[in-house]
């Protein structure tokens, strides 16, 4: 049975974190927005279907704690003032809430609350200078899927422990935000085919993502391995092993080993695989001492030039 087909009957054990961002929102398109218009393009902005981008403009209101005819109105009387600064920076106080609103929707995921604060404040901050009052748009409007992309690229390019092409990036929150659905719909965790079905792909594009899953964030090695144990990752890892640098260097010695003489091979085992004295070596051979010294220093000298020979 192939991994694709072991896999996609086998329920998901340990599910991603709940994620609230869809991947593959890069642009703005030209959809209709909350209030019943169409949104611009904008290289940094979210889809107008996010759904963070329709929880603010549906709650808008509230978030900015000023109704709409008075919102309307203060903001075209500062359009109509750009590029003052003064009126730059009112714009980014007025529509303050908003961006705090938004970075909030995605605390939880090992960024500060501060950082993505500063994130969502750098999308207001484009979203107004690049906001044309010619387009009929209201700003909340445009504003909104703006900040929401600002963030999300926040995370794509900041966020990954180990870099990862885009369109992994893409697969690995889409199969979070699916994992999520299915978790809540069926109340356990989703086969790799239930998961397959729902995101309209493969089985083998599904495993896929869900190794990239394991991308986003990594563990310190000094990240206690039990909890019940005082011990860190780090001492799990093996030391390094003698005997595997010694198996190498018998598998390059064998070969020349048996193309010795027979004597030369009957020394080397007595001496090294037995152990015995050269004096011992000697009476087995019935030959002197210095017989055996000399044919050991050769034949070890030999051998240790046809080594050099390999290695270079």
């Amino acid at each position: 049975m192939s991994r694709e087909q072991e896999a996609s009957t086998e329920p998901i054990q340990h599910a991603a974190p709940e994620a609230r961002w869809p991947a593959g929102s890069s642009a703005l398109e030209e959809a209709p927005s909350g209030d019943g218009v169409k949104a611009g393009t904008d290289d940094d902005a979210a889809p107008a279907d996010d759904p963070d981008v329709q929880a603010a403009l549906s709650d808008m209101s509230d978030l900015l704690d000023v109704d709409p005819v008075t919102l309307d109105e203060r903001s075209r009387a500062l359009f109509a003032r750009m590029p003052d600064e003064q009126a730059r920076n009112d714009l980014v106080a007025l529509y303050h809430p908003l961006a705090e609103y938004l970075s909030s929707r995605f605390r939880g995921y090992g960024e500060s609350s501060d950082d993505l604060g500063q994130v969502a404040s750098i999308g207001l901050i484009k979203a107004i200078d690049r906001f044309d009052t010619e387009r009929g748009v209201k700003f909340s409007t445009y504003a909104t899927p703006t900040i929401v992309g600002e963030l999300k690229r926040h995370f794509r390019d900041r966020c990954w422990a180990i870099r990862v092409p885009r369109r992994l990036q893409d697969l690995a929150l889409q199969l979070r935000d699916v994992l999520s659905s299915l978790n809540q719909e069926i109340g356990r965790s989703p086969t790799i085919a239930e998961i397959a079905e729902r995101a309209g792909l493969t089985t083998e594009q599904v495993l896929e993502g869900m190794e990239t899953m394991q991308a986003y964030s990594a563990s310190s090695l000094d990240t206690p391995a039990e909890a019940e144990f005082e011990t860190s990752l780090i001492d799990t890892l093996a030391d390094p092993d003698e005997s595997i640098e010694l198996v190498e260097g018998w598998a390059d010695l064998g070969p020349l080993i048996r193309r010795l003489p027979e004597r030369e091979r009957k020394i080397l085992y007595y001496r090294f695989f037995r152990g015995l004295s050269q004096s011992q070596i000697a009476e087995q051979l019935d030959i002197s001492q210095m017989h055996v010294s000399r044919l050991l220093s050769r034949t070890l000298s030999m051998l240790r030039a046809n080594l050099g020979d390999l290695d270079g």
